[in-house]
């Protein structure tokens, strides 16, 4: 299959292209200018392989948690392409992605994804090889102090992502010996958002473009604040 996958959920931005079971991608670390390298790195990719965007399968997008203005961003490109295509969307989570890049990396079971959510609170997850081979999701994904980060009392894996550089004391001390090893300077990148939304789109979860839509988790920065009661 043919699939563009968009991810600038955090400080990294970064596009790939999944044409049959060959990623190329295209990857930056640049807070701030996503908005201005996204839609050419798209094109970028689409010329390497010699595609337009009407011989893609679907659109996959990492859909938070994450930067609110960045989630933002890959949800409208990826949108915005697909609903001129008429393409199905997979958005995919950002820790998730970040997950499946550990595990893959070190050959664990079991990782914790954790994204600096800013105002003293991470963006968590804790995610275990299934048995289709693509991280699955323990429990819930959530917004929290560090301190408050929940986990699975058995379970030990490898730690990853920005959250672990600003709090990693913090959720070290928390976990105790559970955290086998950390994996620094790592963000979500679109390669992996796209192989797990090959993945979901294989296994029927792309959804139409107007149903793709992002996740903040936290509901106080996504949601407008509601107008005072005139009654």
């Amino acid at each position: 299959m043919n699939l563009l996958a968009i991810e600038t959920a955090t400080e990294a931005c970064s596009a790939a292209l999944l044409v049959g079971d060959h990623i190329i991608e295209r990857y930056q670390l640049a807070p701030r200018l996503h908005n201005s390298l996204i839609l050419p790195m798209v094109d970028e990719l689409l010329a390497e392989a010699g595609l337009v965007v009407g011989q893609l399968d679907a659109l996959a997008f990492g859909r938070g948690p994450g930067s609110f203005t960045g989630v933002r961003i890959a949800a409208g490109v990826a949108q915005g392409i697909a609903f001129g295509a008429d393409l199905l969307v997979v958005p995919v989570s950002t820790l998730a992605a970040l997950a499946e890049a550990a595990l893959a990396e070190t050959g664990l079971d079991t990782a914790f994804p954790c994204i600096d959510a800013r105002m003293g609170e991470v963006y968590w997850g804790v995610y275990r090889r299934g048995g289709a081979g693509w991280a699955e999701l323990l429990g819930e994904e959530a917004v929290l102090p560090a301190e408050q980060a929940p986990f699975p009392e058995a379970v030990r894996g490898v730690a990853t992502g920005s959250g672990w550089a600003t709090y990693g004391a913090v959720l070290g001390e928390r976990l105790g010996g559970r955290v086998l090893t950390v994996l620094e300077g790592r963000f979500p990148r679109a390669g992996v958002v796209a192989r797990l939304g090959a993945a979901a789109f294989q296994a029927g979860a792309a959804v139409p473009v107007e149903q793709a839509q992002p996740i903040y988790l936290r509901d106080n920065v996504a949601k407008k604040p509601r107008l005072p009661s005139l009654a």
